[in-house]
Order: C-alpha cells, then structure tokens, then sequence
C-alpha cells in the first residue's frame, strides 16, 4: 500500500499547540499567530488527513480518536526537534569555563561584580568553585584560580593581577582617629593566615606601630576573614584585613581606614595551565579580571 504523505509541518505545529492549550486562542498566542490563522491550519490538517481531529465546543475543544492518536505522535516529534535544536544551539557555545579561588575573594570582590562581567562577556559560561586547597589545573576539571601567593607558579600560566595589602578597618561610628584609642577598642584576630609571612596579624601591627600598651592578646577570634569584616562593620571592634577585599566597603563609607599605616600582604595571580592560557574564554575573562582590579 502507498504511504499517505505527511501533512504540512506548519499544520501540525499548529494541531499540537492546540492539542496542549485545550484553546485555539491560546495556541494562537503561543505560536504567535491569529485563532482564524489557526483554524486554517487545523482545517488544512484536517482535509490532508479526510479525518476531524478536534471536537469544537463553545466552551473547550477535545481531541478525536484520530487526533489523540496524532497528539502522541506530534508530542514526541516535535520534543525531539526541540532538544535536537538545543544541542545545535549548544555546541556553538563556548565551553562552560570553572573558576576556583578562595570564598572570601569570591564574596568580596567577585560577587559584587558578576553584573558587571556578565555585561563585559555576554557569551561567559562561568561556572564558580571555592576551595583553600590547591586544585589541579590540569588533571581536574578547574579551569582557571585566582591564588594568593607570594611568588608565580612556574608550571602553570600565572599572570600577577594585585599586590595586596592589609589595613586596618573599623566602622565610622567608632570614631577612631588616635592610636592610643585601640587600648579601649575590641581586637579582631583572624586566624590560619598561612600567606603572607610574617602574618598581617596584631603582633606585627604592635611592634611596627604600637600602641605601646596594646594587649594583642585580648579581643574576638576568627577562622574567616569575611567574619571579622562583617564584625567591623557592625561596629563591635576592629580589623586587620586585606585592602583589596575590604575596598568596597571603604569607598562606601561602610569602613574607615583611620589610620595610614599598612602591612605586607601577598599577591593575587590568575592562574591557568599552559594548553588552556590562550582559549578565548580564558583571555576574555583574564583581560576582564585585570581591568576591573586596576580600576
């Protein structure tokens, strides 16, 4: 027996969206078309099949026999077309692009800024990770790191994007504007500092500039940098902390910086392995990390 011809594609994408919508109306507006549009293609359907596929009602429509049979089909069909078109879609897209670093970095600097990278690189997959530890960048599945050393990784594509410092930070209300106020002031220590070295802690502070009687002993302990920000920033004591994490607040007038007096810190690098260093993704996002930085 001769096979029956399909019906028009443009017949059947109508048929299926009336079949989901329960509506000819609603269908319209789906595809993007008008009901009387529609209702052409449903009756082109029709006549292509010699078969009614709809039952019309004032109130609804209902699928026939033959169109419950054709709605099985054309659910499939055209949900394939769909997820075949995704894949093509897809595989233009540049490569999905993981980057690790550490969390207080991330949310200090990183976050507040994704808008803006968002803008800069409309086409960026970036996939975000955070760890202290030392992933590999060329046996696991990391892209690129942000790190925070003193010196570049010579195995790997390093590229020096800040040489940091650490201030010291309090909340206006304090009103800090003495050395001698610290004596009366809580101090907050973060701890687990392993760069730079010496630590940016209060005993280098004390014994480059004082106060004499400071008792670097006393106050509130840390794990985590970001604890000790968000501390100070509720005014409940002060900090010793990285410039560069701590600089939105500063220019916000969040944090004051009410002394001038600062210490060492280490150096944040762009990190990546020498196969991946020069894949568009990876530049766009290195360029795009060293402007906002230097700005």
């Amino acid at each position: 027996m001769k096979e029956k011809r399909l019906p028009p594609l443009g017949s059947l994408n109508a048929f299926d969206a009336v079949a989901r919508c329960g509506s000819f109306k609603r269908a319209a507006d789906e595809i993007g078309v008008t009901p009387t549009a529609i209702s052409h293609q449903i009756r082109v359907l029709e006549e292509s099949l010699n078969a009614v596929v709809f039952v019309r009602s004032a109130r609804e429509v209902t699928l026939t026999t033959a169109g419950l049979r054709l709605q099985q089909a054309t659910a499939r069909a055209f949900a394939e077309l769909k997820e075949a078109v995704n894949d093509i879609y897809r595989a233009q897209l540049p490569p999905a692009l993981t980057l690790s670093t550490t969390s207080n970095f991330l949310t200090h600097w990183l976050v507040p800024r994704l808008a803006q990278l968002k803008a800069s690189v409309p086409l960026l997959d970036l996939r975000l990770h955070t760890s202290v530890e030392l992933v590999d960048l060329v046996k696991d599945s990391v892209d690129v790191a942000i790190r925070y050393s003193m010196q570049p990784d010579e195995t790997l594509d390093s590229t020096l994007l800040h040489e940091d410092s650490f201030v010291l930070v309090a909340s206006p209300n304090l009103g800090l504007t003495q050395l001698d106020q610290l004596t009366r002031t809580t101090l907050f220590h973060v701890e687990n500092r392993h760069i730079p070295n010496p630590s940016p802690d209060w005993q280098h502070w004390h014994r480059l500039y004082g106060p004499e009687s400071l008792n670097i002993g006393a106050g509130l302990r840390f794990t985590d940098e970001t604890h000790a920000i968000q501390a100070a920033i509720a005014g409940q004591g002060v900090a010793i902390v990285s410039r560069l994490l701590a600089n939105d607040f500063i220019d916000k007038n969040i944090l004051t910086v009410p002394f001038e007096h600062a210490l060492p810190g280490g150096k944040y690098y762009f990190v990546t392995s020498k196969e991946k260093a020069q894949r568009a993704d990876v530049q766009a996002l290195k360029n795009w990390i060293i402007g906002s930085i230097s700005a």
